[in-house]
């Protein structure tokens, strides 16, 4: 399994941000409940987000990204995806 962290900065439109991010959530939710997504959320500007991934690769990653209510709704203008090489902490383990 391979870390991801995705960083996806939102489009300006406020209200179109707040309309999609219900089904973003549970989007993110599902694959939280699969062990894709280990955590995520909105930064204290609310300008973008982080999300940790889990997944088989990078073409598994770039998959769940395309099906993410904020890709198929137009709401991510940027995402930034590094691979995570993880040395401490609990998930070190894993």
């Amino acid at each position: 399994m391979t870390w991801f962290t995705v960083e996806t900065r939102y489009t300006e439109d406020r209200d179109r941000l707040a309309a999609v991010r219900p089904g973003h959530r549970d989007y993110l939710g599902r694959l939280a409940d699969e062990g894709k997504v280990l955590a995520g959320g909105p930064f204290a500007d609310d300008k973008s987000g982080l999300a940790v991934y889990r997944v088989a690769d990078a073409d598994e990653l770039d998959r769940l990204l395309a099906e993410d209510p904020y890709t198929t709704e137009g709401i991510a203008a940027e995402r930034v995806v590094r691979e995570w090489k993880i040395t401490l902490g609990p998930w070190a383990t894993q």
